[in-house]
């Protein structure tokens, strides 16, 4: 179960660094509303997942998911570059947290 709810701790922090992005500088109430709810829920989740799994497991993979998450919303819904180096920078990131669970 740990595993679910960093997966779902990592969405959520893809979500509230959206939020955040469109709150604003935190001005904007519905978005900075949703920041506050979903930062609050996934460090929540990531607590919970911290409870069996090894802490730098967790939190590595967890900014990993927000991360790759952000860059990957930046790019497709904001039109962000995605320059070969940004991709290859992304692919290190995910090489990298599957190296952590496959040495869990």
């Amino acid at each position: 179960m740990a595993w679910v709810y960093l997966l779902v701790a990592g969405v959520l922090e893809v979500v509230w660094a959206t939020g955040l992005k469109y709150s604003d500088g935190l001005t904007r109430l519905w978005p900075t509303v949703i920041a506050v709810v979903t930062v609050t829920a996934s460090l929540y989740l990531l607590g919970l997942a911290m409870k069996s799994l090894p802490m730098g497991t967790a939190y590595t993979i967890w900014t990993g998911i927000g991360a790759v998450g952000t860059v990957v919303l930046g790019i497709v819904v904001l039109g962000e570059s995605a320059s070969p180096v940004r991709l290859i920078s992304i692919a290190l990131i995910v090489l990298g947290a599957i190296g952590l669970k496959v040495s869990h």
